[in-house]
């Protein structure tokens, strides 16, 4: 293999890991927040829980309210009653106090019903702030690994992009500028294997003529088709012979 082709496979190994850290440190923060939307539901659930307990709490006061007021008027109109000589009135405040006294006992009825139904609602609030816990436990622990990970891929590329830096020096410039070109426009794959008269990176015939000057390995040579670098491979080198 042309020691040229060879400084450049390693070179494009480089290149191609630090795409693939590169990529990776691109889809962490997507990670993170599906993690964290994960959780949307859950604080969705105890939000409303929260909500009903406090709407209850509210219809009990209303209700509370409502008893008072009545009490009130009930104990005015027994006054009333006591005091009045006219039997009409008697009769007609006494029909009062007989209303009044049966939507006190409704609305106590009803005040009970709250009161049993707010024991529920709490139990209801219990279980998805238990739920949450859980799911939050989960999400922060995820997070907490892919920051983890981003920092190991953060490292990792700066110390692969270090070691590329280093090689790219050792290249001949019109060959490296050929190359990062080629990274570029074919997606990472700059150099490619010629296998069987194909090339590995568009996957095209090759000519004879482009497969004769792969095989005298004596300058680099290009696809007609995709314009990619290619090179024999160690198994290709085996079958020929």
């Amino acid at each position: 293999m042309l020691s040229e082709i060879e400084s450049l496979l390693i070179l494009q190994d480089r290149d191609q890991r630090i795409l693939k850290l590169t990529n990776e440190l691109k889809r962490i923060p997507n990670d993170q927040q599906r993690a964290k939307e994960r959780l949307a539901n859950d604080l969705d659930t105890v939000a409303q829980a929260k909500s009903a307990i406090q709407e209850n709490e509210i219809a009990i006061k209303n209700v509370e309210l409502d008893i008072g007021v009545r009490k009130d008027t009930l104990t005015k109109l027994k006054v009333q009653q006591y005091e009045t000589k006219k039997n009409e009135e008697f009769t007609a405040l006494g029909n009062e106090i007989t209303r009044y006294t049966e939507e006190i006992d409704a609305l106590e009825t009803t005040e009970l019903e709250l009161m049993e139904k707010a024991d529920g609602l709490q139990e209801i609030r219990n279980k998805a702030q238990a739920a949450l816990d859980i799911t939050q436990g989960m999400v922060d622990e995820e997070i907490e690994l892919l920051d983890k990970k981003a920092a190991e891929c953060q490292q990792q590329k700066t110390e692969v992009q270090s070691d590329r830096d280093s090689l790219a020096s050792a290249v001949d410039e019109d060959q490296l500028s050929l190359y990062e070109r080629l990274m570029k426009s074919k997606g990472g794959d700059a150099i490619v294997s010629a296998e069987r008269g194909q090339c590995q990176g568009c996957h095209m015939k090759l000519v004879a003529a482009t497969m004769i000057n792969v095989q005298a390995e004596k300058e680099i040579t290009q696809c007609e088709n995709c314009g990619r670098i290619l090179y024999l491979s160690s198994q290709t080198t085996h079958e020929e012979h």
